[in-house]
């Protein structure tokens, strides 16, 4: 594993002086928080600076300063709401002091000058930010620059309604071995395909509802990439594999073909999904780890364990089995002054600590972002976050922060819907997208 960069000494110290000289003249200072992605589980996103804003004021008054910290925050669930609110704030100056996004976001708005790195604000090599582990911190940067604390961490695993497995054939002995025979590849996507197949023609579910994908575009489809042999960037460039991506997309064509997966799924109602895989209409889905809070929690899947096993993304022709974690990120935004963004950074870095994050990961059924999250009380007694630390985060890989990745996602997606619904063979819909590639990307990806 790379190892991240850290200040210097005499450039900290400068940092934390100013940040000592503001706290001492400073009596009231806002600091607004802006948080994608979250629902009524996720409240924790923007909350934890409630915990850290009175921890901060505390340490203040103990050094005889007055610090009096009022944080405004505001939550999206929406991402598409959230990233064309954060684009019209910041156009107008107005953006806010923190925001927790996606960690792909990270390439393309350093480019703009939208952030600014944390490392220039916390050092990397104290506590707690020493702790988290450095693949998350990795995946954080851009350009061998930190930019951003991951605020969490998860992955996409593969979930199986228990009773239909063993209505084709599966003891309670299978099931409980099916993450492993996943992890060797002794369990494929084609297997997949097969058993849901089965549960349809024993009636045990719908046509179209042996496999329930995600019903829109997202992180999750790239996994598919990966279990068929696909590389999305080697050595800061992006990579097209026509092979591994020709059989992604042939594979959901082929789900369509054996009417396990419906042909005009992608658009479907997203409550309407939920309220299907969490009562055993679906044979088979994938998600993530944060589905978990959803089912139990909102849905009315009390018994999970019993009812739903999970496992990585099994591998397909050409490739492994994997899961993908999307981290989100805080991130300090531009256009504020530095001692602002300074008790920003000590605010990102004081909920950063295990306790104040293993909140809402226990909350949201994300996963810890240290070893000592794991140990906190609140996340070794959660069945689900210990297991699924154990069974998947192991395994992950990531998107990578590269500014032309988006174009190359819309590419993939649109080429990959087409092919879905039958508008494009599996043949047609790679040879355009490499077409497309090579016109919007030219140099910028390897092609092979």
């Amino acid at each position: 594993m790379t190892v991240l960069p850290i200040l210097k000494s005499a450039t900290l110290a400068a940092v934390l002086f100013a940040s000592t000289a503001v706290f001492a003249s400073a009596k009231d200072v806002t600091i607004s928080v802006w948080s994608g992605g979250s629902g009524p589980n996720d409240n924790y996103r923007t909350d934890a600076f409630d915990i850290a804003a009175d921890i901060l004021e505390r340490e203040a008054a103990i050094r005889g300063e007055q610090l009096n910290i009022i944080v405004q925050k505001t939550p999206y669930s929406g991402w598409e709401d959230f990233k064309q609110a954060l684009t019209l704030a910041a156009e107008a100056k107005k953006a806010p002091n923190i925001v927790a996004t996606g960690h792909e976001d990270i390439g393309p708005w350093a480019q703009a000058g939208l952030i600014v790195p944390v490392e220039k604000f916390i050092d990397l090599d104290s506590w707690p930010i020493s702790d988290i582990y450095p693949n998350l911190m990795e995946i954080t940067s851009f350009n061998g620059t930190v930019y951003g604390i991951p605020q969490d961490a998860e992955s996409r695993p593969f979930f199986f309604w228990k009773p239909y497995m063993k209505a084709i054939g599966y003891s309670d002995a299978d099931i409980e071995a099916l993450p492993a025979k996943v992890e060797k590849g002794e369990y494929t996507l084609k297997n997949v395909l097969e058993d849901a197949k089965k549960m349809q023609d024993k009636g045990l579910v719908q046509a179209g509802y042996g496999f329930y994908p995600r019903t829109n575009n997202g992180p999750d489809y790239w996994q598919f990439y990966t279990s068929f042999g696909g590389v999305m960037e080697e050595q800061g460039k992006l990579v097209f594999d026509k092979a591994a991506m020709k059989r992604t997309y042939q594979y959901f064509a082929d789900l369509v073909k054996a009417g396990v997966t419906k042909k005009n799924h992608i658009g479907m109602p997203g409550d309407q999904w939920w309220k299907e895989v969490a009562t055993g209409k679906a044979g088979i889905w994938h998600g993530g780890t944060w589905h978990y809070a959803r089912l139990v929690n909102q849905e009315g899947l009390k018994d999970f364990f019993g009812n739903v096993q999970f496992t990585l993304t099994p591998a397909g022709d050409g490739g492994k089995a994997n899961t993908l974690t999307h981290p989100l990120a805080y991130l300090l935004m531009a256009g504020h002054t530095e001692e602002e963004t300074q008790i920003a950074a000590d605010l990102i870095k004081i909920a950063s600590e295990p306790r104040i994050n293993a909140l809402h990961a226990i909350k949201s059924a994300h996963l810890g972002i240290s070893p000592s999250e794991t140990k906190v009380d609140l996340y070794t007694a959660n069945r689900w976050a210990s297991e699924a630390t154990e069974r998947l985060l192991p395994h992950a890989n990531a998107m990578p922060n590269n500014a032309d990745f988006g174009k190359y996602w819309t590419i993939m997606w649109k080429n990959l819907e087409a092919s879905w619904t039958g508008a494009k063979t599996a043949d047609a819909a790679v040879n355009d997208a490499e077409t497309e590639l090579k016109s919007t990307l030219g140099a910028a990806i390897i092609i092979r």
